[in-house]
């Protein structure tokens, strides 16, 4: 007893407010390195680190930021349902669009959730499923963090600070970007081996 009364004085676990701040902190961190995640996967698909860094350690930090997002992503998800200031059910938390709470942008951050979960997995199943079904599910990112700013702005109560606003904004344009490039790397490779074997065939 002398412990709990302990931990309640040190971290005021018994105060409203202190499940409030620990939901929002958690999901803003979970944001951020999913947003980065994210990055780095674009990063390697357009090859922009092979000059630099070893493709080995690019695929693993990678996958500790997937890890690392879902880990917080867990926390956030999890004090959901200890939270007195604005609580949620277990199914709230786990079942889209069951919420109270703006149902539609909770729902969209809990679908983002489980996508965040199938792509991470398939580090573990590549080797099961193949290639091209690695790749296609690994598509799937992009949508989850779409869904993860989506959830943000629409669901955070944070969203209307100058601060997260430019968070938001800043790192969603950063992905566009980066997609676009990766979209113009694609086609200027697809192109060229068509090129190359249309050579060959005249030869």
């Amino acid at each position: 007893m002398q412990t709990m009364g302990l931990i309640k004085w040190l971290f005021e676990t018994d105060s409203v407010q202190v499940w409030w701040y620990i939901t929002r902190t958690s999901g803003l961190v979970a944001y951020l390195l999913l947003w980065l995640s994210t990055v780095w996967g674009l990063a390697i698909s357009s090859k922009l680190f092979d000059p630099h860094l070893l493709r080995n350690y690019t695929y693993d930090f990678h996958e500790f930021l997937s890890l690392l997002a879902l880990g917080f992503l867990s926390v956030h998800l999890s004090v959901l349902t200890l939270d007195h200031y604005l609580p949620f059910s277990v199914t709230q938390v786990l079942v889209p669009f069951t919420s109270t709470y703006r149902p539609l942008w909770v729902g969209i951050g809990v679908i983002a959730f489980y996508l965040t979960l199938l792509v991470t997995v398939t580090f573990y199943l590549r080797r099961h499923i193949g290639v091209r079904a690695f790749r296609l599910i690994h598509g799937f990112s992009l949508v989850a963090y779409l869904g993860a700013t989506l959830h943000a702005i629409y669901a955070g109560t944070d969203s209307p600070l100058l601060t997260t606003q430019v968070l938001y904004r800043g790192s969603f344009l950063s992905i566009v970007f980066l997609s676009a490039y990766w979209l113009v790397s694609w086609l200027q490779g697809r192109f060229g081996a068509a090129r190359r074997e249309s050579g060959a065939n005249r030869i």
